[in-house]
């Protein structure tokens, strides 16, 4: 019975969808669109942020965590909004764009207000009950603060604390497991390397600190979990079984960071290890199923662009470390996808953005233009550009 009324609300579902929703999911279906290249998106993408930042329903400074075509902007998310701060700073920079330093400033004034005394951040959106220090989200954060601290010594203050709150609730293998977050199921998570990454961008600006030594610790943890076709166990906020590719390109960012801060082949290894097993499982056109299973092979029929703009980055970065053709085209299909997905024209609420899947009625986000998914999308796009141009150096480590 139960599994009879699940399968009638999905099937009665599209008929209860605002028109707009409708539209959305319609155009999804029928096809993608052409691909306006990655500085058209870069630009659309921080309008984008600007316009979740100034919609956000709480109103403190900090990006909404989404836009809803059921129910429109939310309250702002602390997690995703530091390293927002990171893709904000770094194209203020590169783009002489004052609006976008101005921006990641009041992010970051609105991030150090909300930090816990003993130096960590709470999980999910701002709103959200029970806050408490969370260690992934934290890790995020830092980034932000790193980045901050690097543009203003005022910062430099909360980076320090979130960087030692860290290192003082590390377990000695290396894992954190003393503060989970309770949005997730709880248990050990592979995919934090990318507090990890946190750790070591902090440990750029403080080099003496202790801070890259628990980042790297962190890493070898996480790679005893890293099976021999790349596979990463334990790395999904809820089916480890078949994880998200948001999940493993997070992981897989946090180990090509630690062979960029190391210089360490072992991690260049194990990340191309992972990267080559994502590569099995990607289409001519650039489609990256959303869900994996250990044999790389898919578990759903529809696309986590997060995830997707998420491992383009880390294929660009390999490329990059490397010089393998392989990865760089790899970057760029998968790139070109998930730009195609992207409205560039039409109301400024979706205009820029990017979903949570595709099409929108998929399993992650659903219905749901997510900040985090343009923020990477923002920064695998200037990846490529700058590979285009043939410039020295990367795009922001976050």
């Amino acid at each position: 019975m139960k599994a009879l009324k699940k399968t009638a609300k999905r099937l009665l579902e599209p008929f209860r969808l605002p028109p707009a929703a409708k539209a959305v999911l319609r155009e999804d279906r029928r096809r993608l669109k052409p691909d306006p290249g990655p500085a058209r998106i870069i630009e659309e993408g921080i309008a984008w942020l600007g316009r979740a930042q100034d919609h956000s329903l709480s109103q403190d400074g900090g990006v909404a965590r989404h836009f809803s075509l059921i129910d429109g902007w939310s309250t702002s998310y602390p997690e995703t909004t530091g390293y927002i701060v990171s893709t904000m700073i770094a194209y203020g920079r590169e783009a002489g764009s004052s609006d976008a330093i101005e921006r990641a400033r009041r992010m970051l004034d609105w991030l150090v207000d909300i930090q816990f005394p003993e130096g960590g951040f709470q999980g999910g959106m701002v709103h959200q009950l029970p806050r408490v220090p969370v260690t992934f989200n934290t890790g995020q954060i830092l980034m932000g603060l790193a980045a901050g601290a690097s543009l203003d010594k005022r910062y430099r203050d909360a980076m320090d604390r979130a960087a030692n709150w860290l290192v003082a609730t590390q377990d000695v293998d290396g894992c954190w497991r003393k503060h989970p977050t309770p949005f997730a199921r709880r248990g050990e998570k592979t995919y934090e390397t990318h507090v990890a990454l946190g750790l070591m961008d902090a440990a750029a600006i403080a080099p003496a600190s202790g801070y890259l030594e628990a980042a790297l610790k962190q890493v070898d943890w996480a790679l005893t979990n890293q099976a021999a076709n790349g596979w990463l166990a334990k790395c999904c906020l809820e089916d480890a079984s078949a994880p998200l590719t948001h999940t493993l390109g997070y992981a897989l960012r946090g180990i090509i960071g630690a062979y960029r801060a190391s210089k360490n082949e072992r991690y260049l290894r194990a990340a191309c290890a992972t990267a080559d097993g994502l590569m099995s499982a990607l289409a001519a056109d650039g489609r990256l199923p959303g869900r994996l299973t250990s044999q790389w092979q898919p578990a759903v029929d529809w696309v986590c662009l997060t995830g997707s703009a998420q491992i383009a980055h880390c294929w660009l970065l390999l490329h990059a470390a490397t010089g393998r053709e392989d990865y760089l085209q790899a970057g760029l299909r998968a790139n070109a996808y998930v730009r195609r997905t992207i409205s560039i024209d039409g109301q400024p609420e979706i205009r820029g953005g990017v979903k949570g899947s595709f099409p929108v009625d998929g399993g992650y986000g659903t219905w749901q233009y997510l900040n985090w998914a343009c923020k990477f999308t923002i920064d695998s796009c200037r990846e490529e550009l700058k590979l285009e141009r043939g410039g020295a150096g990367t795009a922001a480590q976050s």
